[in-house]
């Protein structure tokens, strides 16, 4: 988060750099390029066979990286926020307070700390439904759903869920009062 500008949290000053995986080729396994999608490199048009690592693009000193990545790296526009991406999918739950308020908590930073992928058995141990006081049938009756991703925020005295189905279908907002004790993240 760009924290250097003497301006207040938006969508915009929370931009971050473009991020890309990186990749090696089979005609030169000893210089990473960034990877762009399955077997493209960002400086080439034309496919190529890659071999994609676990890590950023840039990020590793001491490796040999292409010149022309690191500059259309560079270049590349930063990319949204974590708050800026979920407001964009929140904006399409039904309108409802919990709803309103997590798009209003989304536009001032509020903290994002998860957002996870994956089998709804997963999903549902992370979701603490328990705790929910709005929304909280939706929302466990969403985990029937094949697959999903889930959120959670935090903003002042609330919690909030959100679960984005992956079938199309809306996402759903629900809230409960945030544990404000040590071991209630």
């Amino acid at each position: 988060m760009n924290t250097d500008t003497g301006n207040a949290w938006s969508f915009t000053t929370a931009r971050q750099p473009a991020a890309f995986g990186a990749c090696t080729t089979h005609d030169d396994p000893d210089l990473e390029h960034a990877a762009l999608g399955e077997d493209r490199t960002l400086c080439a048009g034309t496919p190529r066979t890659i071999m994609r690592y676990r890590h950023l693009f840039g990020v590793r000193t001491g490796a040999r990286s292409c010149a022309r990545c690191l500059e259309l790296a560079a270049a590349a526009p930063p990319r949204p926020s974590v708050q800026e991406r979920l407001h964009e999918h929140v904006l399409h739950a039904a309108r409802a307070t919990p709803r309103d308020e997590l798009l209003a908590a989304l536009r001032r930073g509020a903290p994002v700390p998860k957002w996870l992928n994956g089998p709804p058995d997963f999903l549902a141990e992370h979701a603490r439904l328990d705790a929910l006081t709005e929304g909280a049938g939706p929302a466990a009756a969403a985990f029937s759903a094949p697959t999903l991703s889930m959120a959670r925020v935090e903003d002042g005295p609330w919690h909030y869920l959100v679960l984005l189905p992956q079938d199309g279908t809306a996402p759903l907002v629900a809230r409960g009062p945030r544990d404000t004790t040590p071991d209630g993240s």
